[in-house]
């Protein structure tokens, strides 16, 4: 069995989203170092009742937290290439909500489509 043909929408509405979802297209080219997550900055204390790290606030510890297989990983960032993985998260970030805004564009030319023959379909 064939699934039914959607008719495209009509009118300034689809044309709008049309544009919008071209320019999310353009934008949609994954960077080829791109990562997933987030860079965040925490303190830790060693352990060691000598150091200086017991009495102040830890030391700083960079992390990148991302989702794996549905599992969160946390992963220890070395600090001197914290400035270079930096835009790499930047990047999956907006590459992220670029996927998302053109799933969502999808999903309105969907429901324009439906309304249009909709009112197609209704007698006078």
């Amino acid at each position: 069995m064939t699934s039914p043909k959607i008719s495209p929408p009509v009118g300034p509405d689809a044309a709008r989203l049309r544009r919008r979802k071209q320019r999310l297209q353009a934008r949609f080219r994954l960077p080829d170092d791109a990562l997933p997550g987030s860079l965040a900055l925490s303190h830790r204390r060693c352990g060691k009742p000598s150091c200086h790290c017991a009495d102040g606030e830890g030391h700083p510890l960079w992390t990148l937290t991302f989702m794996a297989d549905g599992k969160k990983r946390v992963e220890h960032i070395p600090a001197d290439w914290v400035e270079a993985v930096r835009p790499q998260v930047e990047a999956g970030r907006r590459w992220k909500q670029a996927a998302a805004e053109l799933l969502v564009v999808h999903a309105e030319l969907l429901v324009l489509a439906r309304n249009q023959r909709r009112r197609s379909v209704q007698p006078p």
